[in-house]
């Protein structure tokens, strides 16, 4: 049978989702967890692969077993077995036509930044740290640039491996709440790190040293080497994944990690 479930993870551990040999990353925690629970040895494929030290609150994943298991026995059984900064959230029992990366419509982000001189040492991992004041209205005024079809290859990393760089980007909100700016985005798929790259520009033109109107030149240019510095990691969770109704999967305000990992930005 296939078996989906969502999980959640600090990434600042971890070398991102990939699994590589010699070096820590999410996957290979979270298929040996699954394997003790299957009894057999489990390969799991994701919705999008996070890179180094980039968090998720609603990563989705399948897997194939032929072990028969409550999704109680799935998610207390794995989560026994993993380290305290990776959780399995749900699982579902779904049919052979679900694929967790090629099924999913749309994949959410959110990038934090924490705008003040010093940094915070309670946060510290957590956000992206600014110490030049950043205005917001300049770099909302950016975002509306990028929305909608385009050719990112400014935008995305000199080694991506994406076959095109044509994404589609249907939401680039920013908002401030207290020192904090928060970035949500969605697109059908993301380049690597085409979130972090937009996020650096942004922020440069927030700082007053470039117009507004530069994040457009950028993104017409299609030169990376000419669109300035890519963000850290920190700020930056994978927050959520859409797929095909008939799926009934956990998602948007029934995603049982999103709310709780984001709420403490509303009490700090």
């Amino acid at each position: 049978m296939r078996i989906a479930a969502g999980v959640e993870y600090d990434g600042s551990a971890f070398c991102g989702w990939q699994y590589q040999e010699h070096s820590p990353n999410v996957q290979a925690v979270v298929e040996k967890a699954l394997g003790k629970v299957a009894n057999h040895p489990v390969r799991v494929m994701c919705a999008g692969r996070t890179d180094s030290g980039v968090h998720a609150a609603g990563q989705v994943i399948h897997f194939d077993t032929d072990a028969v298991r409550s999704e109680f026995s799935w998610v207390r059984g794995s989560n026994s077995n993993l380290p305290p900064g990776v959780r399995l959230l749900w699982t579902r029992e779904m049919d052979e036509t679900f694929h967790a990366r090629f099924r999913a419509q749309r994949r959410y982000y959110r990038y934090v930044i924490f705008n003040r001189p010093i940094h915070s040492a309670c946060l510290h991992k957590r956000v992206s740290w600014e110490y030049r004041p950043l205005e917001l209205p300049p770099m909302q005024q950016a975002a509306r640039h990028l929305l909608g079809e385009h050719d990112f290859s400014a935008y995305r990393a000199v080694a991506c491996q994406a076959k095109s760089p044509v994404r589609t980007l249907y939401q680039l909100d920013l908002r401030q709440q207290g020192p904090f700016i928060i970035m949500d985005l969605s697109a059908n798929a993301f380049l690597h790190h085409m979130v972090r790259n937009i996020a650096g520009v942004l922020m440069r033109i927030g700082a007053g040293e470039a117009e507004p109107d530069w994040a457009r030149q950028v993104l017409e240019l299609r030169d990376r080497t000419l669109a300035g510095v890519t963000a850290p990691p920190d700020g930056l969770y994978f927050t959520r994944v859409d797929y095909p109704a008939q799926f009934e999967l956990p998602g948007g305000a029934d995603n049982p990690g999103a709310g709780g990992v984001f709420d403490f930005f509303s009490v700090i």
